[in-house]
């Protein structure tokens, strides 16, 4: 994902995506997990949908290639809402 920033999410965007996760695909992380998650996202996509699939005690190597990118959809569409509320709040507008 090439957002075109260098912000990361911040912690209630990171909150919000993992209560979706849990939601709607049933990753629902322990709590020790979901806080460093929210503390220092991922800088990219796969390295975030990696963590999470770790965070769940699952190795992401031998995740279902349909669940894995379920997972990794939500965090990139969460990664580009967040881009786009940063460049407006700074003015810009994402293209």
């Amino acid at each position: 994902m090439d957002s075109g920033y260098d912000e990361h999410m911040d912690s209630a965007e990171v909150r919000q995506l993992l209560y979706e996760l849990c939601v709607d695909l049933g990753f629902c992380l322990p709590p020790a997990e979901q806080s460093q998650l929210e503390k220092t996202p991922p800088d990219d996509a796969d390295s975030f949908t990696r963590a999470v699939f770790v965070a769940e005690g699952l190795n992401p190597d031998h995740a279902g290639r349909h669940l894995y990118r379920q997972v990794r959809n939500r965090i990139v569409d969460a990664m580009n809402r967040s881009a786009e509320r940063h460049e407006i709040s700074k003015g810009f507008r994402v293209k």
